[in-house]
């Protein structure tokens, strides 16, 4: 069988009210209703493998922490389970708080009534839910009865129920509430919804302090959310003493918009909303109280309950209910603070970057793209809201770098990384956890070792032979501010030692000028430099693009020591082997080219290998030539690149 070409030929438009003159669309949800958590009764029944007392215990216990004060607990007529979790229930001392309302259900039959009344023997404050259905259908198909058979037992059973609870002192509860539920309300006749509420209202006598519940369920959710505020809305203006009358909902989410539906009803007049935790219940589920409760959050109006550490609330729900919360629930789902979509990564980065521009508190107004929620109000952290897979792009990337080593990284390295971590993605077919994206990044710019090049010992000193300072006064030392430097140090490649000399207007240009007698000629396109941590304790962290000469190839290196001099020079070296690496073949080991009478102070301090007479400079470039017409850069940009870098002389030791 397939779907109708015509289906209203077996389905019914539904018929909404008419009212003209509805007050709810301008209205605004200003207030916390009353809530129910209706999770140990609508929902254990809906669950293939409903909570035995132990499971009910456990999940009475969180929803008592998280702050509600009225619990649907049970079924008691159902069978033993429900009525010994009651008895249980209401006869431990101190597990049900004294603010705290215990509600249970039973249909009208008075046997049944009996039975859930004596459940309770023993509670300070409980309420008594009884239901009739009565809509059209279920009176024809399932029970057989007139509206006015339905009046009638509904005012008999509500009668039975006063005598045995509010009227007798020795019901063993120290505190009664009564409601009463026209169950399908939203596909009932509204005008006979309100003569049978009439009538049992005055069968129960409710009073202001102690007002009558009057649920008004969708118990099948039929129509659009604003048809169902309309009926509620034409319920609260038409039934008598208004104020001795709670109304509560209660919607399924049959077409999807329970959330919708109860929120515009509260706006129609409602006092009270039953529900479940993520709208757990039979078939499509209950309205979600947690999407209610943190939709009100964030309007700036706290709901009452405390989901600060969501996280173990849902471990327990889903523990409960044996069905996962779904990854994309709203507020709740472990998608729902995550970002893969690269655009929505950068946004997101940028938002959290000029917060911390701007020095703002946790307390301070919430604007974020794509965020509605700080995930930290609800115990989440940030390192999950970006996640990386092969849609993301430079912002996530980055924003994981700067979560887990507190790397602010400069937009030409993010772009480079990005495309290093999307081919990672491509290949193994799924996102990139955080801990994977760090490794790779250590990996990638040799942060932990460097396995071509390590700088081993080293001095910068003034260059007074080829640039002599002006004479000084005399009894004053002569300057040596505008003088070129001179690095001179050892340098491990590929497991030898060499000693390199160099000459430049600062450390980095003249460890870059020692590295050309080894036949490794780079010029820096790009620097940039931050510190990581505060105090003694402070890093600086490097970041250099450099080309080879006559080359169009660019690669970046990354250093990072408590001396920014030698931080710039570990990142050099980093740009080195990243030169290396970039080749399609595997490396080829480094031997140096022939000495020459310029190049004498070049001594391997270590028994070097087979002789190889080709610069490294042909091995970096040889599958790398530059297209015709290539855009070559070579330059040296370093004088002012390196001037935050370095102040005056520098001599060190790499450590």
């Amino acid at each position: 069988m397939t779907m109708l070409k015509d289906p209203s030929q077996k389905y019914r438009k539904f018929k909404p009210l008419h009212l003209p003159n509805r007050q709810w669309p301008s209205k605004t949800l200003d207030k916390v209703p009353r809530w129910l958590a209706t999770d140990l009764r609508d929902g254990n029944q809906s669950l293939p493998d409903p909570m035995d007392g132990e499971g009910k215990w456990r999940y009475f216990q969180m929803l008592v922490q998280l702050g509600y004060k009225e619990i649907e607990i049970s079924y008691p007529s159902s069978g033993a389970t429900d009525f010994d979790f009651t008895k249980k229930l209401v006869s431990t001392p101190g597990a049900v708080p004294s603010d705290v309302w215990l509600q249970v259900l039973s249909p009208c039959r008075r046997e049944l009534i009996r039975t859930t009344v004596d459940s309770l023997r023993g509670a300070k404050k409980a309420i008594l839910h009884l239901y009739v259905a009565t809509s059209p259908c279920f009176q024809q198909v399932v029970f057989g009865m007139t509206n006015e058979q339905q009046i009638a037992l509904a005012v008999d059973c509500t009668r039975y129920a006063r005598s045995i609870t509010k009227d007798d002192p020795n019901s063993g509860v120290e505190q009664w509430a009564y409601e009463f539920s026209p169950e399908t309300f939203s596909d009932s006749d509204k005008d006979f919804v309100i003569q049978i509420c009439e009538a049992v209202k005055a069968a129960w006598e409710p009073s202001v302090d102690n007002p009558i519940i009057f649920n008004l369920p969708a118990t099948v959710e039929m129509s659009t959310p604003n048809v169902y505020a309309d009926q509620i809305e034409y319920f609260c203006t038409n039934m008598t003493e208004r104020e001795k009358i709670c109304v509560s909902l209660h919607p399924h989410n049959d077409r999807g918009c329970a959330v919708a539906a109860a929120e515009l009803a509260q706006m129609a007049g409602a006092d009270r909303v039953e529900g479940t935790l993520f709208g757990n219940g039979e078939r499509t589920g209950n309205v979600d109280l947690v999407t209610l409760a943190l939709n009100l959050y964030t309007q700036g109006i706290h709901p009452g309950i405390d989901f600060s550490d969501i996280n173990s609330v849902i471990d327990i729900v889903e523990t409960s209910n044996k069905i996962p919360v779904h990854q994309r629930a709203p507020y709740g789902g472990e998608l729902v603070c995550c970002a893969f979509s690269g655009s929505h990564q950068d946004a997101i980065k940028k938002g959290f970057s000029a917060r911390e521009a701007a020095g703002l508190s946790k307390t301070d107004p919430w604007i974020m793209p794509y965020l509605p929620l700080d995930p930290r109000d609800i115990g989440r952290n940030y390192e999950a809201i970006i996640r990386v897979n092969s849609q993301s792009g430079k912002g996530g990337v980055a924003w994981m770098i700067k979560r887990t080593l507190e790397l602010d990284l400069p937009r030409g390295l993010q772009i480079v990384f990005s495309k290093i971590v999307q081919k990672h993605t491509d290949m193994l077919g799924r996102e990139l956890q955080a801990a994977e994206i760090k490794a790779l990044f250590l990996d990638t710019y040799h942060l932990e070792k460097n396995p071509r090049f390590h700088l081993v010992d080293y001095e910068i000193n003034a260059d007074r032979t080829t640039s002599p300072a002006p004479a000084a006064e005399a009894g004053r030392t002569a300057s040596s501010r505008n003088l070129r430097r001179r690095f001179k140090g050892v340098i491990e490649i590929d497991g030898n030692e060499y000693t390199i000399e160099g000459i430049g207007n600062g450390a980095l240009s003249s460890l870059a000028n020692a590295l050309k007698s080894l036949g490794i000629d780079l010029d820096v396109a790009d620097y940039k430099e931050h510190s990581i941590g505060a105090g003694r304790e402070t890093k600086a962290a490097t970041y250099i693009e450099c080309t080879a000469a006559n080359s169009n190839l660019k690669v970046w290196g990354v250093g990072i020591h408590q001396d920014v001099v030698q931080a710039s020079l570990i990142a050099l070296l980093s740009a080195a082997s990243s030169f290396l690496d970039s080749r399609s073949a595997s490396p080829v080991p480094f031997r140096p080219k022939k000495s020459t009478a310029a190049d004498q102070h070049l001594v391997p301090t270590a028994e070097a290998g087979p002789s190889r007479i080709e610069p490294l400079r042909r091995q970096v470039l040889a599958e790398n030539e530059p297209a015709s017409g290539a855009d070559v850069q070579g330059s040296q940009v370093v004088a002012r690149l390196e001037e935050a870098a370095e102040k005056g002389e520098a001599n060190g030791h790499a450590k």
